[in-house]
């Protein structure tokens, strides 16, 4: 089916899961989209299929908790963080509910969690002012950078690279094998708000925008490339400075978003 205007104004909700029991922090689909998982304030995770618009399992984390939730390269495991106990980034089996690797380091909640398109590297960043990169096959971070602000990261399509958004005002983008090097492009961004947090960002398929989500409810396009502002989104209420989504549709034409309607 081809995406247009029309065809998304048309879309209506078909069906509604409450499996859990508080507010559902995190979802997110499987990299061939058959899955979706989310996880939630009530220490649970649930595993859909989207094949059949069902729950496929349900695991618990009570000791930990569980914020941030990423679909893996395998489709029985994934990568979780915590909201309680400390701020380790945890490896997770969906088969049996076991832990198989842990990835410490950071001091402080981890606010974004983004896995590579093509391989078993990932990327967390936190509240400490650090982006750590990791390789789901050791427990010993591979690269670490010391920043000056919270950051927000995302890999572009390819897995060739990675952006970084700092202290919610620029843009930094690094080769994925020499980011030690520092970045090789840079954009600054005008903020004409105070008070303005960065809480998430994407690349669009084709790797041409960089999607930037402020807790203003603003969503900024910048052009990947020379990093010019293509459009500034707005009409979002977010009063209480919520942490807002926003994706590209999969043909990187649209721009989806929810949030929170207050009354």
């Amino acid at each position: 089916m081809k995406l247009t205007a029309e065809v998304l104004r048309s879309m209506k909700v078909s069906k509604v899961f409450r499996e859990h029991k508080e507010k559902v922090n995190c979802i997110d689909y499987s990299f061939n989209g058959e899955l979706m998982i989310s996880s939630s304030n009530d220490d649970s995770i649930f595993v859909y299929c989207c094949l059949e618009g069902k729950p496929k399992r349900s695991l618990n984390s009570k000791k930990y908790g569980c914020d941030l939730v990423r679909c893996t390269h395998s489709q029985n495991a994934v990568i979780c963080t915590s909201n309680k106990v400390d701020d380790t980034v945890r490896y997770l089996s969906l088969h049996d509910n076991k832990y198989l690797r842990y990835f410490p380091g950071h001091t402080k909640r981890v606010v974004s969690l983004q896995v590579s398109p093509v391989n078993d590297t990932f990327l967390s960043c936190s509240m400490d002012k650090t982006v750590r990169l990791w390789d789901l096959r050791s427990s010993s971070c591979q690269g670490i950078m010391h920043l000056n602000g919270q950051p927000v990261a995302a890999f572009d399509p390819e897995g060739l690279i990675f952006a970084t958004g700092i202290e919610s005002r620029m843009v930094k983008l690094y080769d994925l094998k020499s980011f030690d090097k520092g970045p090789f492009a840079s954009f600054n961004m005008h903020q004409d708000m105070p008070g303005v947090e960065w809480s998430s960002m994407k690349f669009s398929s084709d790797g041409k925008v960089i999607l930037v989500v402020a807790n203003t409810g603003q969503i900024i396009l910048l052009d990947a490339f020379s990093g010019n502002e293509l459009h500034r989104l707005t009409g979002v209420q977010n009063l209480k400075r919520l942490r807002i989504e926003a994706s590209f549709t999969p043909d990187s034409q649209f721009v989806l978003s929810g949030w929170l309607i207050e009354c």
